[in-house]
C-alpha cells in the first residue's frame, strides 16, 4: 500500500464436509458432518511507500465428531516490505506473528494454529494486458505466494497460494484462487476458490465458493465465501 493508504476486508465463510481424504489419498466418510464458520477482519495500511502493516483477526465456530468450539480465532500482525516494483511486476516479503485464539470449553486453543506462530512469506505478482473485444477482460494479473509457518506445539507448515484475476471495466473483477499447503507431519491440502467482486466507490463486495480438491488427512469441505472491502 502507498504511504497513508489502506484497506479493510470483512470476510465470512461457512464450510461443510461429510467426507475427507485419508493418509493414502483415498476419500472416506467422516464419523460425523464437520462444519466450520469464520468471520475475519483483515486490514493493511501503508506506513511508507514500501512498508505496509497488516493485521488480521477472526471469530471461529465449528463442530465435528470430536470438537464443538466457538471463540476468538488467531490474531496475526506483520509487516510487508516491497522488494521491487515496476510498471508490471511486484515482489514483496512478509514477516508475521500469530497468537492463538481461545474458545469455550475450558479455554483451549482453537484448531488450526499453535500457541505462537511465526510466518515468513514471499509474494510475486505480474499484471498483463487484456484480451480486448466486447467480452474480453480489460486487464489480467497473477500472483504467487510461498510461505513457511513455524508453529508452536504443532508441526511446521509450508504453504503455496496463487491468484489470477480478470478486470472488466473499472467495477468488476473475477478471481480464481488456490490455497495449498503441507504440514511436516504429513497432512496436505489444496482448495480452490472462485469469486466475483463488484466495486462501488471506495467499497467492494465479493461473493464466491470454496472447495477442497486434493490433500491428505484433510476434510473435503465446500461452502460460500462473502466479503466486504473498504479502501481508505
Amino acid at each position: 500500500m502507498s504511504k497513508g493508504q489502506g484497506q479493510a476486508i470483512a470476510k465470512f465463510e461457512r464450510l461443510e464436509a461429510d467426507s475427507g481424504i485419508d493418509p493414502s489419498g483415498m476419500e472416506a466418510p467422516l464419523p460425523a458432518e464437520r462444519r466450520d464458520s469464520a468471520v475475519a477482519i483483515f486490514s493493511e495500511y501503508g506506513l511508507t511507500d514500501r512498508l505496509t502493516l497488516q493485521v488480521k483477526a477472526e471469530w471461529q465456530s465449528g463442530e465435528d465428531a470430536f470438537l464443538d468450539y466457538e471463540g476468538r480465532g488467531p490474531i496475526e500482525a506483520g509487516l510487508t516490505w516491497q522488494v521491487h516494483r515496476d510498471g508490471a511486476n511486484a515482489v514483496s516479503a512478509y514477516v508475521g506473528y500469530t497468537q492463538a485464539g481461545v474458545g469455550r470449553n475450558a479455554g483451549y486453543a482453537l484448531p488450526g494454529v499453535g500457541e505462537r506462530d511465526w510466518e515468513v512469506r514471499v509474494s510475486a505478482g505480474r499484471s498483463l494486458p487484456g484480451f480486448g473485444g466486447a467480452l474480453g477482460p480489460d486487464g489480467l494479473f497473477v500472483e504467487v505466494q510461498t510461505a513457511r509457518r513455524l508453529r508452536d506445539q504443532l508441526p511446521d507448515e509450508t504453504r503455496l497460494d496463487a491468484t489470477m484475476g480478470a478486470l472488466f471495466g473499472d467495477r468488476w473483477m473475477i478471481l480464481g484462487q488456490a490455497y495449498g499447503g503441507a504440514a511436516d507431519a504429513g497432512a496436505r491440502w489444496l482448495s480452490v476458490e472462485a469469486s466475483l467482486v463488484r466495486d462501488v466507490g471506495d467499497w467492494s463486495v465479493q461473493a464466491g465458493w470454496r472447495q477442497t480438491v486434493a490433500g491428505r488427512e484433510t476434510p473435503i469441505a465446500a461452502g460460500p465465501v462473502l466479503a466486504v472491502w473498504r479502501r481508505f
